[in-house]
């Protein structure tokens, strides 16, 4: 079992790129309006079939967080300006993510 990547350092690069530095010295770079898309709560995708219910298109492309913050040690809650907060954003999940503005 390989070990959970750890955050040394997270940072708003600019109003639609939030940064992470993981303590293996990468960083990478998540586009904000990606990560509103790929929210990972109930509301969000249906918890038995694992389907998104939320359409791309119903996520405006100005969507941007009004706050982060740290669940734990394993994850970021994000308040998006759209009045979406619930989602959990896995650090494991954010390390491997494949994003466009990586």
């Amino acid at each position: 079992m390989r070990e959970a990547p750890r955050v040394a350092r997270i940072w708003q690069h600019d109003e639609r790129t939030l940064g992470i530095t993981w303590t293996s010295g990468q960083e990478r770079l998540y586009d904000v309006v990606w990560l509103r898309r790929q929210c990972p709560c109930a509301h969000c995708v249906d918890e038995e079939t694992g389907r998104r219910r939320v359409s791309e298109d119903s996520v405006s492309d100005e969507v941007r967080p009004r706050r982060i913050w740290s669940v734990g040690t394993y994850a970021l809650g994000i308040a998006f300006d759209d009045g979406h907060d619930t989602g959990v954003y896995r650090f494991v999940k954010l390390h491997d993510a494949e994003t466009s503005a990586s």
